[in-house]
């Protein structure tokens, strides 16, 4: 069966609250390798990436290297495809677009404003995944509703219109605690910058450690307000 945009509200009642596995398995089996995870290498990211393959080990499991990622970002990637014994796909910037973006606008212009920012997230995550969605039909995600204010009206099951593609989010209800009692109890890999105050982490220019009591993505594009801090993979 193939679902669409008109079945989003039946799928939201049936699986609504469901446990991240079941939501997994339900459309792993139907859509096969027409479904993807995009891993950003976060822990909640990495939490899935363990659920999925211990589903099927063949599962597609991509993620975006903008180039300017934290070097513990890659050494992550690398201990993960070790870890799991697979390869996981990476899709980098075009570098012809990413030189004449840098030439017209410097090479930190994001700290200017939302939008030359989100020229940056454009050439170099945007453009990428358009080219790693070529073919699917499901798109896994790691949201979670408490992460940030742009994040709390997601649902578990939502259709992504600017790509035509389902969006999944099987950890949208759970906690942070959540996520860390599975991954350690798991033994999954994890980025060791999580361990240095840094819950949120991006690209490197654009991430910054966060204090006690802090929101947990309040170091990601700290200077904007928190109904910006999007790289545009999540807004409509």
């Amino acid at each position: 069966m193939k679902y669409t945009i008109e079945n989003i509200d039946e799928l939201n009642c049936r699986f609504g609250e469901s446990e991240p596995v079941e939501v997994l398995r339900h459309f792993m089996e139907i859509y096969g390798e027409r479904l993807a995870l995009s891993s950003s290498l976060s822990i909640e990211d990495q939490a899935l990436t363990d659920m999925m393959l211990k589903i099927d080990p063949h599962v597609r499991i991509f993620t975006l290297d903008t180039g300017r990622l934290f070097p513990e970002t890659y050494q992550l990637m690398d201990k993960t495809n070790l870890h799991y014994n697979i390869k996981m796909e990476v899709f980098c910037p075009k570098t012809e677009s990413l030189q004449c973006f840098v030439h017209e606008y410097g090479i930190n212009p994001f700290y200017e404003s939302i939008e030359k920012r989100h020229a940056c997230c454009q050439v170099r995550k945007l453009e990428p995944l358009a080219r790693a969605f070529q073919g699917l039909e499901v798109w896994v995600c790691g949201l979670r509703k408490a992460q940030s204010v742009t994040r709390a009206d997601m649902r578990m099951v939502e259709w992504d219109e600017r790509h035509g593609l389902l969006k999944i989010n099987p950890l949208i209800h759970w906690t942070e605690e959540q996520v860390w009692d599975y991954v350690k109890n798991n033994h999954v890999p994890y980025n060791q910058l999580h361990d240095k105050d840094y819950p949120s982490i991006g690209c490197e220019p654009c991430t910054r450690a966060v204090k006690p009591g802090e929101d947990i993505r309040s170091g990601r594009w700290w200077w904007e307000n928190p109904e910006h801090r999007e790289c545009g993979l999540h807004r409509q």
